[in-house]
C-alpha cells in the first residue's frame, strides 16, 4: 500500500499577489519568474518588476510548470505551449457541455 500526502493551497480566483508572495508561493526564486515571464509563461500585471501583480490564475500556471519540469523534464518553451493548449482543451470541453 502507497501512503501519500498532497498538500496544496486554496487561493482565491480573484486574488493578486506581489513578486515576493509569488515566489513564496511557489517556493521559486525572482529569476525563475523572469526567466517565465520572458518565455510567455506568464504574464504579470504592472509595469516593472516593484509594480508586478500576479493573479492567482498565474500561481496555478507557475505551479503547473515546475509539475511538467519536476515530472516530464519539460523546458520552459515546452511548458509554455503544454499550458497554451491545456487551456484551449478546457475551453472546448467547456463548449461542449454548453451545447448539451
Amino acid at each position: 500500500m502507497i501512503n501519500t500526502t498532497v498538500t496544496g493551497t486554496v487561493l482565491d480566483e480573484n486574488a493578486f499577489f506581489s513578486l515576493r508572495q509569488c515566489c513564496a508561493l511557489c517556493r521559486v526564486d525572482a529569476q525563475f519568474i523572469h526567466e517565465m515571464i520572458d518565455e510567455g509563461v506568464i504574464c504579470p500585471s504592472g509595469d516593472n518588476p516593484q509594480n508586478w501583480s500576479f493573479a492567482a490564475t498565474q500561481i496555478k500556471r507557475i505551479q503547473i510548470t515546475l509539475r511538467l519540469q519536476q515530472d516530464l523534464r519539460v523546458n520552459l518553451p515546452g511548458a509554455a505551449l503544454a499550458l497554451d493548449l491545456l487551456e484551449e482543451l478546457a475551453a472546448l470541453q467547456e463548449q461542449v457541455r454548453l451545447r448539451q
